[in-house]
């Protein structure tokens, strides 16, 4: 898959859970949605962060367009991030996705 452009829509710091809370819209016109690990390492390239504190947890398309909206957050560790996130959660951004 091809992300053309991804552009932040909202940034927020959350204190209390150590993330910083991004939300994103991505375009990849001329191709389907991008899977999870191609968006966490390209916002991991964009930001300057290492990619295993990125997790997208919701990524959306509406059915037939070409862009997708998606909600990222970014720990400030890995032990902030595997006690905070869900299981299921975690397996789709570490483990293998469908179409892999």
């Amino acid at each position: 898959m091809v992300i053309r452009e991804l552009k932040i829509i909202s940034d927020r710091d959350n204190k209390l859970v150590e993330r910083r809370e991004l939300t994103v819209e991505i375009d990849h016109f001329g191709s389907g949605t991008p899977t999870r690990s191609e968006i966490r390492e390209k916002i991991a390239e964009m930001l300057k962060v290492p990619v295993n504190l990125v997790i997208v947890r919701k990524l959306e398309t509406e059915y037939g367009l070409n862009f997708s909206t998606a909600l990222i957050y970014i720990y400030s560790s890995e032990e902030r991030l595997r006690k905070i996130e869900p299981e299921h959660v975690i397996k789709k951004n570490f483990g293998e996705e469908k179409g892999e």
